[in-house]
């Protein structure tokens, strides 16, 4: 089966990338290993963060990709493979991916969607920002330290009180 992706030169994208094992909280324990492989990778193949947030298991961001530029996937493939060089070595791993010669850190695939108009930016960006509420992890977006939240928060484009209690059945309100 060929996956097909939408390949849109300075698109702007929403992602979910998930763990493989999604009881393990890799990704906020070893946060500073992730940041330096997306750090790595924006320095080889540039491309702008719009917003991201950081949970234990998976991750959700939106990117805004070059104008002559549609490639998202070897971004992705690269910052899991950086970040994965550096986790020693525990996890499960399926027959298939050990044949490969892979790792089991990350699912093979992730979401993607291609950003329409502004208006699907604001709903996607609202979604990336109440993850942590939607969770449980805390009460408040603001709380929540693996968030791009804190950018527009200090650029006063937010409040820290922005959806505060909001968990399941969340809905825009004011946001920017």
């Amino acid at each position: 089966m060929e996956y097909r992706r939408t390949r849109q030169p300075g698109g702007t994208y929403f992602f979910t990338i998930n763990l493989s094992e999604r009881s393990r909280t890799l990704l906020v324990d070893h946060i500073a290993l992730l940041r330096n492989a997306v750090r790595k990778v924006k320095q080889a193949h540039p491309f702008d963060i719009l917003a991201w947030v950081v949970l234990p298991d998976h991750l959700h961001a939106i990117w805004a990709l070059p104008e002559n530029d549609p490639d998202c996937a070897t971004r992705w493939m690269l910052i899991k493979a950086g970040f994965s060089r550096g986790i020693p070595q525990g996890e499960w791993i399926r027959a298939s991916r050990r044949h490969k010669g892979e790792r089991g850190i990350w699912q093979r695939r992730f979401w993607e969607h291609l950003i329409l108009d502004e208006d699907d930016l604001q709903r996607h960006m609202d979604y990336v920002h109440i993850n942590p509420v939607k969770h449980g992890y805390v009460e408040r977006a603001s709380e929540w330290p693996y968030s791009s939240i804190h950018r527009y928060i200090r650029q006063g484009w937010m409040s820290r009180d922005w959806a505060a209690g909001a968990s399941d059945g969340f809905s825009v309100g004011e946001r920017w």
